[in-house]
């Protein structure tokens, strides 16, 4: 059985957003739901927040 466009679709935009470190908030409020139904869901703005300072651990820009 053949993958249809819009499975390969999303994987290919899923793939290219944590390539660039942008995460995917549609999938994340899906898993917290899943898995973690007693925590709130957070606005995109504080899941954004959050990503970003988990990425960069809270400090500024580095050179190398």
């Amino acid at each position: 059985m053949k993958p249809s466009f819009q499975s390969i679709r999303k994987w290919a935009v899923q793939t290219a957003r944590l390539c660039c470190g942008v995460p995917d908030y549609d999938v994340y409020v899906k898993h917290l739901r899943e898995h973690h139904p007693e925590r709130p869901v957070p606005t995109y703005a504080q899941f954004f927040r959050e990503r970003q300072e988990a990425r960069y651990k809270g400090m500024g820009g580095r050179c190398c």
